[in-house]
């Protein structure tokens, strides 16, 4: 299925039906009751409800796909491609009005995203990718900036993790805020991996980074980004994967500056 692109096309057609889903709910709903979901963090009732419309949506659509929510787990055929969703990419941002929040859905097969579709609903935007087919935003092409300073380069960086062990694994995180205030140009953390990934695709910013990698957060974005030019990589600099314990999306002139940064903060934070 994977290697035949119209079969992607097909699928991602499929993946924009149930992210448009997802987004209306976004648009016309209250986030509601928040349930806790461990240390400062929590999920919206709207979170349930795109998880669940979509989760219902791509199994009458695809019976042959599996599925991965964020929120309630696995579903469906236990092998062979899988959908990964996060119902609402950025929930703080969400329950507090801020816009900055999306639906992030990917099609996995062979443990790498083959189609990928991001909606921001509260920006108007949606952006897409099949596996070597492009990036787009509304249907029109992107390709990341030709940025190769890093002292040019907006950067976003992931969240502050919380829970468990949140001070020994925010050291490496504030060393790595504290060097990229010292030579980049600009940084920003954005509170959506979803969006930190497509802004690098769609050259609105330069770099995104992440210490972190769970399959629903990244595996959209990490597509639109690899198929709109940018270097997608972990922590080491091997090609980014499921497995990486890192995401790093960055213009690919920018890459050995960022990661010689990435890696001197991991060491000033006790990371490596």
């Amino acid at each position: 299925m994977a290697d035949d692109p119209l079969a992607l096309d097909d699928l991602l057609t499929i993946a924009t039906q149930a992210t448009a889903r997802g987004a209306e709910l976004i648009r016309t709903r209250e986030p509601g009751h928040l349930a806790g979901k461990g240390d400062r963090d929590y999920a919206s009732e709207v979170d349930l409800a795109v998880e669940r419309e979509l989760r219902a949506f791509l199994a009458d659509a695809t019976p042959h796909v599996g599925f991965l929510g964020e929120e309630e787990g696995v579903s469906g055929v236990g092998d062979g491609p899988q959908w990964v969703l996060d119902p609402v990419d950025g929930t703080v941002n969400f329950a507090h009005g801020v816009p900055l929040c999306g639906v992030s859905l990917a099609l996995v097969q062979d443990r790498r995203p083959v189609v990928g579709v991001i909606e921001l609903p509260l920006l108007g935007s949606r952006y897409t990718a099949t596996l070597g087919g492009g990036a787009r935003r509304d249907g029109r092409p992107i390709r990341v900036r030709g940025t190769t300073r890093l002292p040019d380069a907006l950067v976003n960086l992931g969240d502050f993790a919380v829970g468990d062990e949140a001070a020994e694994r925010n050291a490496a995180r504030l060393a790595l805020t504290q060097r990229m205030a010292r030579g980049a140009l600009r940084v920003r953390m954005l509170g959506s991996a979803a969006i930190d990934l497509v802004w690098v695709a769609d050259g609105r910013t330069d770099v995104s980074i992440a210490l972190s990698n769970k399959p629903w957060d990244m595996a959209a974005g990490t597509l639109i980004a690899r198929e709109a030019g940018a270097a997608v990589v972990d922590i080491d600099g091997t090609p980014h994967s499921l497995d990486s314990f890192a995401t790093i999306a960055a213009a690919p002139q920018l890459l050995d500056e960022v990661l010689a940064q990435v890696r001197a903060a991991a060491d000033d934070g006790g990371l490596t």
